[in-house]
């Protein structure tokens, strides 16, 4: 399976959500591969902050040719995460191409909203080519006990065939620090809400331990 976490708005937590998610399924046993599609190289910045051993294999790969050059890699792995490049460019198209799943991290902000209707439209032009392709939002840094977490959920509904997953990140120290030292909060603190609702998130996904060729 390959996921593309991607958004045209920049620093919205595309890169924290695709290492966090990414080592969540390497601790379950599965084979993970993070490929770096952002020119800004951020979750390979992660990596070569790391000390510990790799829990997984991270390339970079922002090219424009990626949705033709990932299949092949990809068949050494039973799942692929893509943190893509922000804006609408042939880079974040080639991503999406690349995807089963695309998720749009969306901040409880105005602006996010705006942004997410640009990679809908992504999403919706690449289905013509690719119908099995899925899209969902992910609400990223949600403020706990206020209402405007509430109120984008609302706004989100409106994009039709694009559902917001039931499954929040919050705002939460942990994520920044986890990331100063190439680790994810799984490893931190594998108790932690953060580690739990990233485990939440990633079995939404229905990404399963089969033998490769039968994940889904």
């Amino acid at each position: 399976m390959i996921i593309g976490v991607l958004s045209q708005k920049g620093g919205v937590g595309k890169t924290t959500i695709a290492v966090n998610l990414a080592a969540t399924f390497a601790k379950s046993g599965l084979r993970v591969l993070l490929v770096d599609a952002d020119p800004q190289g951020s979750a390979l910045q992660w990596s070569a902050a790391r000390e510990a051993e790799p829990l997984f294999s991270v390339v970079g790969m922002p090219k424009p040719s990626l949705h033709r050059d990932l299949p092949d890699i990809a068949n050494d792995y039973q799942v692929v995460i893509i943190d893509g490049a922000p804006r609408v460019n042939e880079l974040g198209r080639a991503a999406i191409m690349a995807s089963d799943e695309v998720l749009i991290p969306v901040q409880p902000s105005p602006y996010d909203i705006w942004a997410a209707a640009e990679t809908v439209k992504l999403i919706q032009e690449a289905q013509q080519f690719k119908p099995s392709l899925r899209g969902s939002f992910v609400i990223n840094r949600k403020i706990a006990k206020t209402a405007i977490g509430r109120d984008v959920t609302e706004a989100l509904a409106s994009f039709e065939g694009i559902p917001v997953l039931p499954t929040a990140l919050h705002q939460r120290v942990i994520y920044a620090e986890s990331a100063g030292q190439g680790l994810s909060v799984l490893e931190v603190d594998p108790r932690c809400e953060a580690a739990r609702e990233v485990a939440a998130l990633a079995k939404l996904l229905g990404v399963k331990n089969e033998k490769k060729g039968k994940a889904a």
